[in-house]
């Protein structure tokens, strides 16, 4: 399919981090850009100001005549969280209009790149959006499709200074829904492999089966960079003549030297394929951070990027909005937002605020994401969330989910081993706070619209250290 033989592109989703980042992408090359979504979020504000039209009711009769009447110019984008029920989806399919998953137009995009291409089941938004930085830190023209906001960017895409013929790229990976499948890369990087997305591949072992699939499309003489801790028998469905690199902090043939805390910033060299990294600071606190910075490095070392420049590049990287992201730091109490959703995830965090904040009285405040994982890594979660000192349990957020029965948030509730713990509605969270501020750190943790609350509390705790000034 050549996508230049559309002049309209119709979103159903257009609100979603990987589907705007498509959207921009055609908004920059002069298409005609609408779409459908939920609600209006920051992210489709953004893209409205950028010259997308976006509407919020499932209503064919707002979908702009132009893009109805012009069938064949208009190309359909769908992601996978719309269902078959949606109006406008069944109109759209109804009348015979070309339709593509996002992950399809993902790897049309991406087709004739030299492309990078990070797999994962966590670390995969922080190292794509590391990944970007430190090409673009060190002028080489990139093109990046990325599941956060990249702070150094301010943008979920990256566009290359020109065109180019074979232009290098780099996009997140996406398993849900086996997504990546879409991707041919020179370059893999596999960050995790732990279980996830169960509603989907049922067993872990499906889940393994698809990363499979996933590095048995690399390019030949292509690279697979890949975490001590994922699943190593995906290495052996390599092309012959892709070269692995396995990544962790100490041992495997990546690997950061002695990794110590100081002012906030992780402090450690690296040795990898070809290339040695001097100390270097990164400012995104975080050991999983590190190991995220060790296959970055690695990756953008191989298409050529100086040592000096990666160091300078590491150190100048601020990260992506909701990992790891300190909102605001008052007296002696600090505030961080995180989007992690799994056990694992929390667990990394946590160990990471505790290594960074030691002794530090902790409140977390957690929506749970989706019924199914909630369901599926009960013990798991309660665990990870154990490590602070309190936590504040909020209803679980269903995103693509119908409710399943037994399934709450109370479920969870009943399995942690906390002395201070609570259920809450989100809506009384900012109320509930104002009376009890009994914490020297507080961090906010989920994938759901939790985030909704940051600006809230930023101004709550603002104003209340203004009082005791």
């Amino acid at each position: 399919m050549n996508l230049h033989q559309f002049k309209h592109i119709y979103f159903l989703g257009i609100g979603g981090i990987g589907m705007s980042a498509i959207a921009r992408w055609f908004l920059a090359k002069g298409f005609a850009v609408a779409g459908y979504d939920k609600t209006p979020t920051p992210l489709t504000q953004k893209l409205t100001e950028e010259g997308a039209q976006i509407h919020f009711e499932d209503d064919v009769n707002l979908i702009p005549a132009s893009f109805l009447k012009n069938r064949s110019e208009t190309l359909v984008v769908l992601t996978p969280a719309v269902p078959v029920t949606h109006q406008e989806r069944q109109y759209l399919e109804r009348e015979g209009f070309t339709i593509q998953k996002r992950s399809q137009v993902l790897g049309l995009l991406t087709a004739d790149q030299y492309l990078i291409a990070v797999a994962g089941t966590h670390g995969k938004t922080t190292t794509s959006s590391m990944l970007a930085h430190l090409l673009h830190h060190a002028g080489v023209s990139t093109s990046a499709f990325l599941g956060g906001i990249s702070t150094d960017v301010g943008s979920n895409l990256l566009l290359p200074h020109a065109e180019e013929e074979r232009a290098l790229c780099v996009v997140e990976a996406d398993e849900y829904d086996r997504s990546f499948l879409t991707l041919h890369p020179d370059i893999a990087v596999v960050t995790s492999t732990d279980p996830d997305h169960l509603d989907i591949y049922g067993e872990k072992e499906a889940l393994v089966e698809s990363f499979r699939q996933f590095v048995s499309q690399i390019k030949p003489n292509g690279f697979l960079i890949l975490n001590h801790t994922a699943d190593q028998s995906i290495a052996e469905a390599v092309p012959s003549s892709v070269t692995v690199i396995r990544y962790g902090l100490e041992k495997e043939e990546l690997r950061a030297g002695e990794v110590q805390l100081a002012e906030g910033a992780m402090k450690f060299s690296a040795e990898g394929r070809n290339f040695q990294l001097p100390e270097t600071a990164l400012q995104v606190p975080g050991f999983h951070n590190v190991e995220n910075a060790l296959a970055a490095a690695q990756a953008v070392s191989l298409v050529g990027v100086p040592e000096q420049k990666i160091q300078s590049g590491v150190a100048a990287y601020t990260g992506v909005k909701r990992r790891f992201e300190k909102v605001i730091s008052i007296g002696k109490s600090v505030y961080l937002d995180d989007y992690a959703h799994h056990p694992r995830e929390i667990e990394a965090f946590l160990r990471s605020v505790r290594a960074l904040y030691p002794g530090q009285k902790l409140r977390v405040i957690f929506q749970p994401h989706l019924f199914t994982r909630t369901r599926d890594f009960l013990e798991g979660f309660a665990r990870s969330l154990e490590l602070a000192d309190e936590v504040w349990l909020l209803d679980i957020y269903p995103a693509r989910e119908l409710p399943l029965p037994g399934v709450t948030s109370e479920l969870l509730f009943d399995q942690l081993n906390l002395e201070k713990k609570r259920l809450l509605k989100k809506e009384a969270v900012l109320a509930e706070l104002a009376k009890d501020l009994d914490f020297n750190v507080l961090a906010t943790v989920g994938a759901g619209d939790i985030d909704t609350l940051v600006p809230d509390i930023k101004r709550l705790l603002e104003e209340k250290a203004h009082v005791m000034e």
